[in-house]
């Protein structure tokens, strides 16, 4: 076994002694235990989790889907880059969720915001799906359908390289295809990428390098 195990451990004896899990002497990806807990991973806004560090290549089709609970109108949700300037983004941004793809030719975008007061950043779960099939591109958030004209129609291939990453990434890796900088507060679960007739459920408990991210324990309610 490689991985730590997504549960709470509490009163833990050893010899007749409780040990002190308040103070320890050093501590790496454990959090809290909430009264009251959902299935989903918290992302505490500083950090981020990394997927797949050979690199993700999307190349001409994916289809990702996930869903999200935050009260935050900024964060970004995911982004795959390359070392040029192909590159996948997925973020909120002012409230709006934006989803952007650059096959190498510029980078367009599809948004989606929500009419009247019906906020995405109400602490209530929503459903994301982002689909790129060579030039095209669109959004569905709860069941609304966005998609947005591409000029670029030679273009079809987004050749990236680079991880995965979810929540935020770090200071020192380029994001062509990300505006926002901000890491992502809140909840996420059931992140799914498909291509053609490979289908992926991405574990955060086996990320490579998780900062801020808390695997299988996200709060019924903010903390």
């Amino acid at each position: 076994v490689t991985h730590s195990i997504p549960a709470c451990i509490g009163s833990m004896t050893i010899n007749g002694k409780q040990l002190d899990n308040e103070s320890p002497v050093s501590i790496f990806a454990v959090n809290k235990c909430y009264e009251t807990v959902q299935d989903g991973t918290f992302f505490d806004g500083s950090g981020f989790a990394a997927l797949v560090r050979e690199g993700y290549k999307v190349r001409s089709d994916v289809n990702i889907t996930l869903e999200f609970r935050t009260t935050a109108a900024h964060g970004v949700l995911l982004g795959v880059s390359s070392a040029k300037v192909d590159a996948i983004g997925l973020e909120i941004v002012h409230g709006k969720v934006l989803f952007h793809v650059n096959n190498g030719a510029g980078r367009i975008t599809a948004s989606y915001e929500p009419r009247g007061t019906n906020s995405l950043c109400d602490g209530k779960w929503h459903k994301l799906q982002a689909n790129k099939s060579k030039h095209h591109i669109s959004l569905i958030i709860d069941g609304n359908l966005v998609h947005t004209d591409n000029p670029y129609v030679q273009s079809t291939s987004a050749d990236t390289n680079n991880p995965i990453y979810v929540g935020g990434y770090p200071a020192d890796v380029k994001q062509n295809c990300l505006t926002s900088k901000t890491s992502f507060r809140g909840c996420l679960r059931n992140l799914v990428l498909t291509k053609g007739q490979h289908t992926e459920l991405f574990d955060f408990s086996r990320a490579f390098d998780l900062h801020g991210v808390f695997p299988h324990s996200c709060p019924g309610a903010e903390h």
